[in-house]
């Protein structure tokens, strides 16, 4: 299973033949999110297309928001017709009657025809036939928008790889320069546990040799990076694995983590560094764990 990404776009039209036909479009688009999201802009009437449609999504998509429009584009819906509300109407002439006898001007008839309710839009019956043969076709194109839409997710989640791929391939490259840093390397250690040793023994009066001992044994722990490197290149391998396709499942979220403990193991390196080449490695493995980091929150 291949990576996939977050974003993308899809679009599938449909028609049915008339007398009326019906002719539409759908338009979906996918964006970064920490769950799925899905928002259907569709007609009132489509229940039963939404509900299966959605059903689709979820099987398909992982994670992201998605917006999912359906537009139709005859107007065969846009020309309803209309009743007049004729009770409301009498009950608004007759208290308009009432406001005369006080001195208020008797209302327009485009006033009383405004009223919320006077005129009323009237839905035709559809037939039941052509209703369920409308729905059919629109689930259809559905279906073969929403694996355009996840086609093009997959081809943007390529692309991701191999940029992730990239990036990790500078961060390998990082970690070995900083195992050749003097502060990576035993000797270089030693001659630094040395130069405190001799510091604390040149102290008046000298420091006991029990002192001495824990002393060095804290600024082995604290200057020692070798474990650090060690994760460092268990994160690269797991990283890789994720982008392989082998654990392609939530690879999102894992990468996401993985890039978290990239950047605490490249804080712990530059903290320990007594080695100045150290602390430049570490600096510049902070700043491509980041973009490892904010390439990562694209995949699902």
């Amino acid at each position: 299973m291949s990576l996939q990404s977050m974003t993308g776009f899809a679009r599938a039209d449909g028609r049915v033949p008339g007398p009326p036909g019906r002719a539409w479009i759908w338009e979906l688009k996918s964006v970064n999110g920490r769950g799925l999201e899905l928002r259907f802009r569709l007609p009132s009437g489509l229940e039963a297309v939404e509900a299966e449609a959605r059903g689709l999504a979820q099987q398909k998509l992982g994670r992201g928001n998605v917006t999912l429009n359906l537009n139709f584009l005859d107007d065969a819906a846009a020309a309803p017709s209309y009743r007049l509300n004729e009770a409301l109407l009498d009950q608004l002439i007759a208290l308009s009657g009432k406001l005369a006898t006080r001195g208020v001007g008797a209302p327009s008839l485009d006033g009383l025809l405004a009223v919320r309710g006077v005129v009323e839009p009237v839905a035709e019956a559809a037939d039941a036939e052509a209703q369920a043969r409308l729905e059919k076709a629109l689930s259809a194109s559905f279906a073969e928008a929403i694996d355009k839409l996840a086609t093009a997710r997959a081809a943007e989640g390529a692309k991701l790889a191999a940029l992730l791929a990239s990036l990790l391939d500078e961060i390998e490259s990082l970690v070995a320069k900083a195992a050749e840093t003097e502060a990576a390397r035993p000797d270089g250690l030693r001659r630094r546990l040395q130069q405190q040793m001799e510091e604390l023994l040149g102290l008046n009066p000298p420091v006991a040799p029990e002192r001495l001992a824990q002393e060095l044994a804290m600024q082995v722990t604290r200057l020692d990076v070798r474990e650090e490197l060690d994760r460092l290149r268990a994160h690269i391998q797991a990283a890789r694995a994720l982008l392989s396709g082998k654990e392609a499942k939530s690879a999102g979220r894992k990468l996401d983590f993985l890039a978290q403990e990239f950047n605490r193991e490249a804080n712990t390196l530059c903290s320990k560094a007594f080695d100045p080449a150290l602390t430049r490695i570490g600096l510049d493995l902070k700043l491509v764990i980041d973009r490892l980091r904010e390439q990562a929150q694209n995949v699902e």
